[in-house]
């Protein structure tokens, strides 16, 4: 069952307290308990180690596993009473009081939320006194990631006009919300009613999002394993080949491919697959100078079609 992110943050705070009071405790014990598959256990167990006491990055959480059993090697260290640094007690007030205006949170949650922020005010002394004068303005992305985790924890569909870069359109549509995840920007997950099939939507690109009446009723679906990045290929996607100079070798970096021949200028040709095409327009006309798509035709044509209405664009009336 897909969970919402805030239930996450609440297991993995539970997570911490279980398992300092249970050393080598066993995988499939500990993902028996807290009700989740151990492929979903060793996943917060990889975000884990990157939580700590410091915003420094000191006296982070040092649990590791070897796939049968759980170790937390400094507990004590982690345990020690907390001191914040004024800049860090800042930081953490105005982002305290940043999240409890969220809309969607759960009251229960906001007034905990603002008890422990009053309390931290007490400790904090001339720090609160500073972040008081701080203040955090939430771009709408924050208000789409509010309705998403409502819709999930109320089981509702949900109504978008979403903006689909490859097309360059706007598109109505009505989907089931599964999960929400990051990878570099925050995206939805969701059963597209319009497509008829699982879909991806970054949240930056929801133009209007609205909560229907109707029940959510996405089809029983395995979560895909983002472990290897949100774009994973399949072997019957089109291939697409890409020559690129020395200032394009970054896209071997960040786009999943299948080769990338060094070129005698320094640069390389990358043959990858995608199952949209269209959708490297957009890389193309980034490359400029640095780079072109070499195949299929069609797509190279397209980009040439893009990159010369674009430079029309400029010699046009000012």
């Amino acid at each position: 069952m897909a969970t919402n992110a805030i239930d996450q943050t609440r297991r993995m705070l539970s997570l911490v307290t279980y398992l300092r009071e249970r050393p080598g405790a066993h995988v499939q014990d500990v993902a028996r308990a807290f009700g989740i598959t151990e492929d979903e256990l060793i996943s917060d167990l990889d975000v884990l180690p990157m939580c700590g006491t410091s915003f420094r990055g000191g006296d982070l959480l040092d649990i590791d596993t070897d796939g049968d059993r759980i170790w937390w090697h400094n507990p004590d260290d982690v345990a020690e009473p907390l001191r914040l640094a004024a800049d860090e007690a800042t930081a953490l007030l105005v982002a305290a009081r940043a999240v409890a205006t969220l809309p969607g949170l759960r009251e229960s949650d906001r007034q905990a939320l603002l008890r422990a922020t009053a309390k931290l005010e007490t400790a904090a002394g001339e720090a609160a006194a500073a972040s008081a004068r701080l203040s955090v303005t939430f771009e709408s992305e924050g208000g789409v990631f509010a309705d998403v985790d409502r819709a999930i924890s109320e089981r509702r569909r949900l109504w978008l006009r979403y903006y689909s870069p490859a097309r360059d359109e706007l598109t109505e549509r009505e989907v089931d919300p599964i999960r929400l995840f990051a990878v570099g920007h925050t995206y939805m997950e969701a059963w597209c009613r319009l497509s008829e099939d699982r879909r991806t939507f970054r949240l930056d690109r929801v133009a209007e999002i609205r909560l229907l009446d109707e029940p959510s009723a996405p089809p029983e679906l395995e979560l895909r394993d983002l472990s290897e990045g949100l774009v994973q290929p399949a072997a019957e996607d089109p291939e697409v080949v890409i020559e690129v100079g020395p200032g394009g070798r970054w896209v071997a970096e960040y786009y999943p491919h299948d080769s990338a021949e060094e070129l005698a200028d320094g640069g390389l040709r990358i043959t990858l697959r995608t199952p949209d095409p269209a959708s490297l327009r957009r890389l193309a006309l980034r490359l400029g100078g640095d780079g072109h798509i070499v195949a299929p035709q069609e797509l190279a044509q397209s980009a040439r079609q893009a990159a010369r209405a674009a430079l029309a664009a400029y010699d046009g009336p000012a």
